[in-house]
């Protein structure tokens, strides 16, 4: 190997020679130009040892000094710098290694940065947090990361480093919150609002349901069950099955009045649950659940989007009419004067939007929950009839095989063909959601579909990450812009693939008609409990007949070292 490294240093441009074999180092140390390339002494697990010194790794880390006589630098494990629990996945205070190792005199370069594995709550699963960490935590800096994605890496240091949230927008998409900042705290609470708030939402939504004495709340589902402890407390007993409403039993929200939900526990979404992923638990008892007047009142300055499903159900069975009391409550939060704040009002109901209409100049968004691959004329005539938007799903805007874009759609294209704006829906960090067109990074994925598919607007439980995004330094720069913030080539992955290795052909995607759209009138009810009822109130018993519209490894591995050098 030493021939070997000599040969190649006098015809090649070497930058950098890493070895975890410090003897091997020394050997070579005296026939390398330090000028033009830098010896790297690499550490591997703390507890393994040198070959060629006979010590642990551990102990030759106390010595950095000795390091210094025959190597420049060192690249170590991510974990070496900053720990994180291997129980509680939470990080550690980070150690001293990179401020004592600089003080020597040796760079510091860290090593396992990879997208596809599971990293600490603490970044959201959000690689670009990770390195962003490591290079401008105001302690310390790397010198330089060794990574399995390199494409992260670059964008990180080259257009995200030492940039603000608050630094001006490349790119007017909008920023829309899905339940609150939903992947850093249990949805649809205080502190998911706050903190969408704080990381730079545009528009903050509160899915709107009634409870039994007629108070609007907003909250994830009509089912308590999925995301608070009501099932594990004195209202199971309510638990019953509206199959018009869902699959399986639920307890809803319209059987509890409101003093009794707002004492339960909310907690955290767990949509990867079945890839054992889980979100960050640290907060389920420390929040609370919000009134729609709560909500209202704390988001004055930001664009709303109140939804609402479920309406035809509330008002002909329990004698609640979510369309009064949302048209109450805002009223009263002078959500209706002039100059106030935009507000939408979402619904996958046409007959919900036609009535707002009727009411109010609200900004009114038609939600399409089936996956779609066009709209036929008709189906777009009739949705401009009652909405200037419309939310669609990532999977009606590129085609999927096996997690491999295989193309576009027309869904897009026709929408914003008839002056319709397209928000799309839902951004997650989570890396199993992503395909592997997008390298397990959600930077990748908001890129491409703001930049090819020309969205309006995406709808995200991480608004941090979408609004990071959109004030990042390598956004418009023409042919100036790098290949990592370039949109991904739509099915050029999958065309990579072998012919006899390619997944079956998918279905057709079928296109959305008029008939999917149409939706008969809202029946008034019989009885409106009004959204100004005092809490604990008598309401009306529940019943069981409804009909609402009811909401139905491959390891692409680019081993690559990427050594960057960085200021401090």
């Amino acid at each position: 190997m030493k021939n070997f490294v000599r040969s190649v240093s006098t015809t090649v441009n070497v930058s950098y020679i890493s070895s975890p074999e410090a003897g091997f180092l020394r050997s070579i140390r005296t026939f390398i130009n330090p000028k033009t390339t830098k010896l790297v002494f690499r550490f591997p697990k703390n507890e393994e040892v040198d070959p060629s010194t006979n010590q642990s790794y551990a102990s030759l880390l106390k010595n950095l000094t000795s390091i210094k006589t025959f190597a420049s630098g060192i690249l170590v494990p991510k974990g070496y710098i900053w720990p994180v629990d291997p129980k509680s996945h939470y990080l550690q205070p980070h150690t001293s290694l990179v401020s004592d190792a600089h003080t020597v005199g040796l760079e510091v370069f860290a090593s396992t940065f990879m997208n596809d594995i599971p990293i600490s709550y603490d970044y959201s699963y959000d690689p670009i947090a990770e390195h962003l960490s490591f290079i401008e935590n105001g302690n310390f800096s790397v010198d330089g990361v060794l990574s399995d994605f390199p494409l992260t890496s670059s964008a990180a240091i080259d257009c995200f480093a030492h940039m603000g949230l608050n630094d001006p927008k490349k790119v007017n998409t909008l920023v829309i919150s899905k339940y609150g900042a939903s992947g850093e705290y249990p949805p649809c609470t205080d502190l998911a609002y706050e903190k969408a708030f704080s990381d730079g939402a545009d528009v903050l939504d509160c899915p709107v349901q009634m409870s039994k004495d007629g108070i609007p709340f907003c909250f994830s589902s009509i089912d308590l069950i999925p995301n608070t402890n009501v099932a594990r407390s004195e209202f199971s007993s309510l638990s019953k099955s509206i199959p018009d409403i869902q699959s399986g039993d639920g307890i809803f929200a319209f059987d509890l009045y409101w003093n009794d939900i707002s004492s339960l526990t909310p907690s955290m979404l767990s949509p990867f649950s079945n890839f054992n992923l889980y979100r960050n638990p640290k907060f389920n008892e420390t929040v609370k659940l919000l009134t729609l007047s709560e909500f209202l009142n704390s988001t004055q300055g930001l664009g709303v989007v109140i939804i609402i499903e479920n309406a035809p159900y509330l008002a002909r069975t329990q004698n609640l009419s979510v369309i009064d009391a949302v048209t109450d409550s805002l009223s009263k939060a002078d959500y209706d004067k002039p100059g106030a704040s935009n507000v939408m009002i979402q619904s996958t109901d046409s007959s919900v939007l036609l009535k707002f209409k009727e009411k109010t100049k609200y900004e009114l968004v038609y939600m399409i929950d089936e996956l779609v691959g066009d709209i036929a004329d008709s189906a777009l005539s009739d949705i401009r009839r009652f909405a200037s938007s419309v939310v669609i799903k990532k999977g009606s805007v590129y085609l999927t095989n096996e997690y491999f874009v295989t193309g576009s759609t027309k869904t897009v294209p026709k929408l914003k063909s008839s002056n319709l704006s397209v928000y799309v829906q839902t951004f997650h960090n989570e890396y199993v959601s992503q395909s592997w067109d997008f390298l397990s990074d959600p930077i990748v994925q908001i890129n491409t579909f703001v930049q090819d598919a020309r969205i309006d607007g995406l709808i995200t439980g991480f608004p941090q990450t979408a609004n990071r995004y959109r004030r990042n330094r390598c956004l418009n720069l023409g042919n100036s812009t790098p290949n990592y913030m370039k949109p991904v080539e739509i099915g050029g992955l999958f065309q990579l693939i072998d012919k006899s290795s390619l997944p079956p052909a998918m279905a057709p995607i079928p296109p959305l008609t008029e008939a999917n759209v149409t939706e008969p009138p809202l029946a008034p009810s019989s009885e409106i409990v009004p959204s100004s009822s005092i809490a604990g109130a008598p309401g009306a018993q529940p019943t069981q007949n409804a009909q609402p519209k009811v909401a139905v490894c491959f390891t692409i591995s680019s081993l690559t070292v990427l050594v960057a050098s960085l200021l401090l």
